[in-house]
């Protein structure tokens, strides 16, 4: 019998695992804002439902029109252009969904929330898991901890699979890569860790977590193979056949030199490879940046 998906927030990773559901037979429906993105969904076999989180009442009634769903995947990004915080997005944009949710949490198998290992703030090189505390510096990341705090003391906390996503990478994101082409110089650092998992790989553990991943439970959802961010760009050269990479100085308030101010760590898989029935796709970066 097909199961009842719900994705709130459909973008880069939500996409891939709608895909993936409805490939194994799956009933997926999406919330977007966009009627533009709605279309597309619909000519994908998936039941859009526009919506804005942001909108509680619009939300709520968006949800209405689907059936219980038994699992709910929630990957919101968030868009600099659209006027909202950091904060009304992560934090208030899924207490809205969880609100409209609450008369079905009953029928509810899992609730998966993405996350980010920036709840780990900075950390000067040193490694981190689960059990690591979090003190994070950046909006981004204190943002994300509330939500996950909220949802591990409120009525889905039974429900729940926060899932720590290290940086996403994969086909039509691969950043820099057009400077590193045309041989423009990098304004970041030449030091510091990128932690880094696959787009692939992402949507194949968030589909894999919703299902198989006894709840409440946490993991950090990386490939385990921190890399210094010039050996990082170095094989992104190699890999696109351009010249060796060039780094200049960020701009102090530019937003590279915010992350690498908020967010120098070795993040740990160890918990999450343990657990995966399968190895990855893209074991390290250097696999996922020849394959693009």
């Amino acid at each position: 019998m097909a199961t009842t998906r719900l994705i709130l927030g459909c973008g880069y990773l939500g996409q891939r695992v709608a895909r993936l559901w409805h490939e194994r037979g799956d009933r997926v429906w999406a919330v977007t804002r966009s009627p533009a993105r709605a279309a597309e969904f619909h000519a994908a076999g998936w039941h859009p439902l526009v919506a804005d989180i942001l909108d509680p009442a619009a939300v709520t009634a968006a949800i209405a029109n689907m059936p219980p769903p038994e699992s709910v995947l929630l990957a919101v990004g968030y868009d600099r252009g659209a006027g909202a915080s950091i904060h009304e997005v992560y934090v208030n944009g899924l207490r809205h969904c969880c609100d409209a949710l609450l008369d079905r949490v009953s029928l509810l198998r899992s609730f998966v929330y993405i996350s980010s290992t920036g709840v780990y703030g900075r950390i000067d090189g040193d490694w981190v898991d689960e059990t690591s505390p979090c003190v994070p510096t950046r909006e981004g990341g204190r943002a994300c901890l509330e939500a996950e705090r909220w949802l591990a003391a409120g009525p889905f906390r039974e429900r729940v699979i926060i899932l720590r996503c290290a940086g996403l990478y994969g086909p039509g994101r691969v950043p820099m890569a057009a400077a590193i082409q045309a041989g423009e110089p990098i304004a970041a650092p030449a030091d510091g860790f990128l932690n880094l998992i696959h787009i692939d790989d992402a949507a194949e553990i968030a589909a894999w977590a919703a299902d198989k991943l006894p709840s409440p439970d946490l993991l950090n959802v990386a490939d385990g193979h921190p890399v210094i961010r010039r050996e990082y760009y170095a094989e992104l050269a190699r890999a696109l056949s351009a010249p060796p990479p060039v780094f200049q100085p960020p701009a102090p308030d530019a937003p590279a030199a915010t992350r690498a101010a908020g967010g120098d760590k070795r993040v740990s898989a160890e918990r999450l490879l343990a657990k995966l029935p399968a190895p990855l796709r893209y074991p390290s970066y250097r696999e996922g940046l020849r394959a693009r």
